[in-house]
């Protein structure tokens, strides 16, 4: 009995340290942007689906305004297999022709992006479901490359809706959808619609939810995590290597939100449970923090 009296008091006391610690990122932060690209693991398994959203909800509580922005490969590919169309991907990207983006627009819009919304609501907090093409929220363009289809890239960013919303209490969540000029639909990646928003608002953080722990000197190590670099670092790395594959699209979008005045942008894995607080608001965070200068703090 003692000893279980004694482990209660740790418990207790740990949890008390980490408010006490979290105080000054709270007050620091409070008013402040946020933008979070929720996808990986954390999208796909059940429990950490709803820790990510009571983390969200929980930053809303403490004054920061969060702006949630999602994908949702892994239920795209599964409508499209119960629809009979096989995905197809070209370069790393989701071939989108017009039966694919009509999938992609019902499964992110429809589906994915409605039941994001029913959680938040359902933990509390006043969540607005939104595609880039409401608002005029985003334009979008072509991409580029031959053969993708309707896969496209963020040509504009319209905030007035987001700040809008924020301001008055409510998280906006939005999927990366938009349209062109003449109102042809594109899918975007969610990476750059979430570095994009972040860029267009001046958020003090962008943060990246992924499937690793963050920069590693190798890649087979967890152990050998980066926690932060700066933006020379960061191009240094992706140049001799370090940072290759999947993780240079994701690198190349923090930096070019911070190159446009975003504060910091940090990349973590998802699957720790509260990942969001915890390197928001601890000292030593879990991931990598990418700054414009390491002077900053």
């Amino acid at each position: 009995m003692v000893n279980d009296t004694e482990y209660i008091r740790q418990a207790e006391a740990t949890r008390v340290q980490v408010l006490s610690e979290a105080l000054p990122y709270i007050q620091q932060f409070a008013g402040r942007t946020v933008v979070v690209k929720y996808g990986g693991a954390a999208m796909k398994d059940h429990n950490l689906k709803h820790q990510v959203i009571r983390d969200v909800v929980f930053l809303s509580c403490v004054g920061l305004r969060p702006i949630l922005v999602h994908g949702g490969g892994p239920e795209i590919n599964s409508w499209l297999d119960k629809l009979g169309i096989e995905p197809q991907f070209k370069n790393g990207l989701r071939v989108t022709d017009a039966p694919t983006m009509d999938v992609v627009e019902m499964v992110l819009v429809g589906r994915v992006n409605k039941e994001i919304v029913e959680l938040i609501n359902q933990a509390g907090g006043l969540a607005v479901g939104l595609c880039g093409k409401d608002g005029n929220l985003i334009t979008a363009r072509p991409q580029g490359q031959e053969g993708i289809g309707f896969v496209g890239e963020v040509s504009s960013v319209n905030i007035k809706i987001l700040n809008t919303l924020a301001s008055n209490g409510y998280i906006p969540v939005v999927s990366s959808v938009a349209a062109d000029e003449t109102g042809q639909a594109y899918n975007i990646n969610a990476d750059t619609v979430a570095g994009e928003i972040a860029a267009a608002l001046g958020a003090e953080k962008l943060i990246l939810l992924t499937d690793t722990r963050g920069i590693l000197k190798d890649y087979k190590d967890p152990s050998t995590l980066i926690p932060k670099v700066d933006i020379p670092e960061a191009r240094e790395l992706i140049a001799n290597g370090i940072v290759s594959g999947g993780m240079i699209p994701k690198v190349n979008c923090c930096v070019r939100s911070l190159a446009q005045g975003v504060k910091a942008a940090h990349i973590i894995d998802g699957r720790i449970p509260h990942a969001l607080l915890l390197e928001i608001f601890t000292d030593v965070g879990i991931g990598t923090m990418i700054l414009g200068s390491q002077l900053k703090k």
